[in-house]
């Protein structure tokens, strides 16, 4: 029902001002009409159309303002509301349980302007149909007011909410947000909700303060960035109060908030990292790639189609007999001047030599064109492999580790669970995907930063992902030989590279205008993927990595080739010597390992295998070659992704950075 019309209402000084905020359809008319009973007068906004409701109640004039979903000047409705909260002396908000997380958006922004605030829940009954549980208490602990559960149709609550009404009081305000509108109110000496629509951009409010202050007043407009600081804190609030009030409900709604928890939160985060890593990087990285790349890759793959190759052209093959321990018992060159099917004796030789023994082949083709399609860094053959038999796999198993994080809605915990953290190097929540996908495949990771907003954003998280993150094939080696050199070595290594981690991204927020964008993301119910989506996700997202990233692995991989026929990688190799010996304080030997991690990470790493080292010498080396350039494929990636002289700046600081760091380390050290 509508309250009748009446004689016009005085406003005195002694009267105080209740204004009824809501989105539209909250049931707000009906506690304006039980406040006001009679007491009422309808009337036309000045210059508009929109009736206001204005009534009496104790000794306040009570304003039942149109429906809105926030504080602006879009359109009449907002503008009116806006300019009657501006003068409120209490705002009671009217908000719908059953759609808490859109209203609660409106609440948190009448929170932030300052005035005393009560907030009526209602349509209780439709979120207990829906089984929808909210914890009252603590939503008014979060909020700062008093929050009072009613049902208006049936005026449920309506008895607590006249008592609140007198111990309305001023909530929880966003601190960053608070700073910055005492900041403006302040400077020009405006109300804090002036200043608060100012800083959000208000335009009706920016005009009317620039005519005041003569055109001092600049634009604040932060609209988007608090909106979205806004929608987060909405995110968490409702995370944390609201359940679905079934077993399964229940279940989902407990996880949630456990993966929200400051402490708890940690600990799942923890358990969320360690399963990933026991199935992509030791089941997927490990033994299944253990398996396709070496078995499938090598022995099959490479080895018929070098055999073919070696069949019609000059060919050296070194054969290594492999013992029970996997080391090589016995080894021997055989020189086919013009290709095994033209040197039947030597092939026969050859095949009595290998007869019932496991062996392994190394095909050193003499014809420069040959060595850079089927050397050892073959075009044909070594990118081959690396790109179907070790990165397919890894990619499809991140791939579906991310989409069971996505579709169970703990991703999105996740990102907001560690934006603050991630806000000190300058990026958001959402880096977070990328850093766990760099420690599976830097390559892969370096295309996911394309989810991040801004250009800046993917700067930074490129370079640390390029700079300070092993990926998973590199991270087994550099474990294994961590073992080796102790505890000691271990906690020096973990330390190095966090702080490295910590100091490229906070050198880069200092130096890179701008800073981290909000992070605007929904938190969706935690509940058990569906299996036909997790494959279509994968499906896709495998497809179009291949597609986009295939080719450069191919041209990486030719330009090695090409360096290594002439002779630019062996001289590369001498021009590091000095450098290591000297300044790393490592074997010679060191420099060729540096060099092979351009081809592969974990080739660099493994270099360290042979050499006799101290323990902090390993630390040295593993600190060095960590850091140092990524993969061919990875350069090659974030060539495409970042444009070639981004990218190129990102690789050269990749060299300074590791030898920098790898020779304090080595001089502290040693």
């Amino acid at each position: 029902m509508h309250a009748h019309k009446s004689a016009e209402i005085k406003t005195g000084k002694e009267f105080k001002k209740l204004v009824l905020v809501g989105n539209p359809n909250v049931g707000k008319s009906i506690f304006f009409n039980y406040l006001t009973g009679l007491y009422v007068e309808v009337s036309n906004y000045p210059g508009t159309t929109v009736e206001i409701l204005k009534g009496k109640y104790k000794n306040f004039i009570v304003y039942d303002t149109p429906g809105i979903y926030g504080l602006s000047s879009f359109n009449d409705e907002e503008r009116i509301a806006k300019n009657i909260i501006i003068d409120a002396d209490v705002i009671l908000n009217v908000v719908d349980a059953v759609n808490l997380e859109r209203d609660l958006f409106l609440t948190l922004q009448l929170i932030d302007t300052g005035k005393p605030v009560i907030v009526a829940l209602n349509m209780m009954d439709e979120a207990e149909r829906k089984k929808i549980k909210i914890n009252v208490e603590r939503l008014s602990k979060l909020l700062g007011v008093p929050v009072i559960p009613t049902v208006a149709v049936k005026q449920i609550g309506f008895d607590k909410l006249v008592n609140a009404i007198e111990n309305a009081c001023i909530g929880n305000r966003d601190k960053k947000l608070l700073d910055k509108i005492l900041f403006v109110s302040r400077k020009f000496n405006i109300s804090e909700i002036e200043s608060l629509l100012l800083v959000e951009g208000d335009s009706e409010t920016v005009d009317k303060l620039k005519t005041k202050f003569d055109g001092e007043i600049y634009n604040y407009d932060e609209r988007e960035k608090v909106y979205i600081e806004r929608r987060n804190r909405v995110n968490q609030i409702v995370a944390e109060v609201v359940s679905i009030d079934t077993a399964g409900g229940r279940i989902s709604g407990l996880i949630g908030r456990i993966a929200m928890h400051p402490i708890f939160g940690i600990v799942f985060i923890g358990l969320v990292l360690y399963l990933a890593y026991l199935i992509i990087g030791k089941l997927i990285a490990q033994d299944l790639v253990d398996f396709t790349e070496n078995k499938i890759g090598v022995q099959i793959y490479e080895y018929n189609v070098k055999r073919f190759v070696a069949n019609y052209f000059p060919v050296e093959i070194n054969v290594n007999v492999i013992g029970e321990d996997d080391e090589i018992v016995d080894s021997r060159s055989f020189i086919f001047e013009r290709g095994l099917k033209k040197s039947p004796e030597l092939l026969s030789e050859l095949q009595n030599f290998v007869r019932g023994k496991n062996v392994e082949y190394e095909f050193n083709f003499k014809n420069p064109i040959l060595v850079i399609f089927f050397g050892e860094f073959g075009v044909l053959t070594m990118t081959v492999r690396y790109l179907l038999f070790l990165l397919l796999p890894l990619v499809v198993g991140f791939y579906l580790m991310l989409a069971i994080l996505e579709d169970s809605g703990y991703l999105p915990r996740l990102a907001t669970f560690v934006d603050k953290l991630m806000n000190y190097i300058g990026l958001n929540g959402k880096a977070i995907i990328p850093t766990i996908l760099g420690f599976g495949c830097v390559t892969m990771a370096t295309i996911t930063t394309r989810l991040l907003s801004t250009t800046r954003e993917k700067r930074i998280m490129t370079a640390i992902l390029q700079i300070t993150i092993p990926c998973s094939a590199q991270l087994a080696v550099i474990t294994t030989l961590l073992m080796r050199a102790g505890f000691n070595a271990i906690l020096t290594y973990i330390l190095v590279m966090f702080s490295v981690f910590v100091f490229v991204g906070v050198v880069l927020n200092k130096i890179l205008p701008g800073g981290a964008t909000p992070l605007l993301i929904d938190l969706p119910p935690m509940r058990i993927p569906r299996i036909d989506n997790l494959i279509r996700k994968t499906w896709m997202r495998t497809f179009y990595f291949i597609k986009e990233a295939g080719m450069w692995f191919f041209i990486g991989a030719f330009a090695i080739g090409v360096m290594q026929v002439t002779g630019l990688l062996d001289k590369w190799i001498q021009l590091l010597s000095p450098l290591t010996v000297s300044w790393l304080q490592l074997p010679a030997e060191a420099s060729r390992a540096f060099i092979m991690g351009i081809v592969r990470r974990d080739f660099g790493a493994a270099g360290f295998y042979s050499l006799d080292l101290t323990p902090m010498q390993t630390v040295a080396g593993l600190v060095t070659i960590t850091l140092l350039v990524p993969c061919i494929a990875s350069l090659m990636v974030m060539l495409k992704e970042r444009g070639v002289v981004e990218g190129l700046i990102i690789w050269i600081s990749s060299w300074v950075v590791a030898f920098t760091v790898g020779g304090i380390v080595s001089q502290i050290l040693i």
